[in-house]
């Protein structure tokens, strides 16, 4: 094995040690060190490359048309490898550290409307039992407060306790913030509460006592409800209520929560602290949304745009 394979290798089993990459991104990152290594001048192997072969490799890309995302990416998975040479002091420069990607155009958020959210709630409300009070709780949960669905279905069962107006979520970086809770999601806790049991694991023993701890419990791994179990529950609520699959998930109704809000007035700080964004600009995206919805009803909607 040549140097460049030996740190390619020794670069993926960091990525995927350290950073827990999935098998099928350290493929991708492969690929794409290989292709750079491809372009390279006869004689250069992919460790000794400069900043100016990356930068003809990244011209090349744009030539052949390349998607701005497809070039983007390819530049992060070399930025990661250089970075974690020079970090190992298998070189003493980074070629790629000054360097920066084409520009993607931000994608606007999918965004439930209102009338679509309240069909969603309209569809579980003549349900009965343990799966459908836990599901109308998640549900009022997730809209009352916008919380991430890690967040939803890691919630401690201490919520449960005095079903106070505001609970404390722990969010990325492990940073805390308050939610607050409507009169609608505080009576669907309390009507979930009796059920609670029935999702934990049968008998005494360590899986039960993992479960205990949360307020969705499981047998799953992880003790709780797992985001893949909520949003297969949530799609199949939305053929119910007439609604695309594709457009209905955890995270769509996390983006209804924050532009109704800022449909109805609300202060994007506000909104900011509400959703646990570091970074104000996060949660300028619905600002963006709104403004798009209005171009389009006015495009649609106002005399003089239409065409004769």
């Amino acid at each position: 094995m040549n140097r460049s394979a030996a740190a390619v290798e020794a670069f993926l089993e960091m990525m995927a040690a350290e950073r827990g990459a999935s098998p099928r991104t350290l493929d991708a990152y492969a690929r794409d060190l290989d292709d750079l290594a491809a372009a390279l001048p006869a004689g250069r192997d992919l460790r000794g490359a400069d900043t100016a072969d990356i930068e003809r490799y990244l011209a090349r890309l744009q030539a052949k048309g390349f998607a701005p995302a497809t070039a983007a990416r390819r530049l992060s998975a070399i930025k990661r490898f250089f970075r974690f040479l020079h970090a190992e002091r298998l070189r003493g420069d980074d070629p790629a550290a000054s360097l920066s990607g084409p520009r993607r155009a931000r994608r606007l958020p999918k965004v439930l409307t209102e009338d679509e959210v309240d069909a969603l709630f309209a569809a579980c409300a003549d349900d009965k039992g343990a799966k459908a009070a836990r599901l109308r709780c998640l549900l009022e949960l997730l809209y009352a407060a916008g919380l991430r669905v890690s967040e939803l279905v890691g919630l401690p069962a201490n919520v449960l306790r005095g079903l106070e107006r505001t609970i404390v979520i722990r969010g990325k970086g492990g940073k805390e913030r308050l939610a607050p809770l409507t009169d609608a999601a505080r009576d669907a806790v309390a009507a979930y509460e009796p059920y609670r049991d029935a999702f934990l694991p049968d008998g005494p023993g360590p899986a039960r006592a993992r479960a205990e701890r949360f307020l969705f419990p499981s047998k799953s791994k992880q003790g709780h409800l797992t985001r893949e179990q909520f949003a297969v529950q949530l799609k199949a609520l939305a053929a119910r209520a007439g609604l695309p699959a594709d457009k209905v998930s955890p995270h769509v109704l996390r983006h209804a929560f924050a532009t109704h809000l800022l449909a109805r007035g609300a202060d994007l700080r506000v909104i900011q602290t509400l959703l646990g964004h570091a970074d104000l600009s996060t949660t300028q995206i619905y600002a963006h949304v709104l403004d798009e919805r209005l171009r389009e009803t006015v495009e649609t909607a106002h005399p003089l745009a239409r065409k004769p």
